[in-house]
């Protein structure tokens, strides 16, 4: 077995089409940290979104806190910043994007269970300590969450974001192929 040199990871991703590149969107709304930030951008990129969402007090490039750890994602994967909500929602909502939050509910729906009717998709994050803001939870359309099994009932965000992304390319990937 040789690893692939750095050319040969790039050539063959080049040659590779996202399911996720066309519709879905992934929004950080209230993220504390710059690095959560920097991961969710190099995740973007690995899963080839459409858009990157920064909204709230989520910091936005350039800061050196975020390069580090995307490693210039940030300057390859497009990416709006909104003060608040309410002008994003109201976007999706007009373009026929269906709102995902991930968040546990009580009517969270689990990330390998979920049925998704469209991918026009926006996928929500919310803080860090408290998740989505309450006010925008009732406009989502569905809440998603990520199965667990161990005594501890979360995930790092970015971690978090990384397994939706994956979860969500999987449900899509299969949908163009199947």
């Amino acid at each position: 077995m040789k690893k692939l040199s750095t050319r040969e990871i790039y050539q063959r991703n080049q040659e590779r089409q996202s399911p996720l590149k066309q519709h879905f969107i992934l929004w950080l709304h209230n993220i504390r940290s710059l690095h959560n930030v920097g991961a969710a951008f190099r995740s973007a990129d690995a899963f080839g979104i459409k858009e990157l969402w920064l909204s709230g007090y989520t910091p936005v490039p350039p800061r050196p806190e975020i390069t580090k750890t995307a490693i210039g994602a940030e300057e390859h994967v497009s990416w709006r910043s909104f003060k608040d909500e309410k002008e994003p929602i109201q976007w999706l909502k007009e373009n026929g994007y269906t709102l995902c939050g991930l968040e546990q509910t009580r009517s969270s729906i689990l990330l390998n269970e979920f049925k998704a009717k469209s991918d026009k998709t926006c996928l929500v994050l919310g803080n860090e300590v408290t998740g989505i803001e309450e006010t925008i939870l009732p406009m989502l359309d569905f809440a998603i969450e990520i199965p667990q099994f161990g005594s501890k009932h979360s995930l790092n965000v970015s971690v978090a974001a990384g397994v939706a992304l994956y979860g969500f390319f999987e449900k899509f990937n299969s949908a163009s192929n199947g």
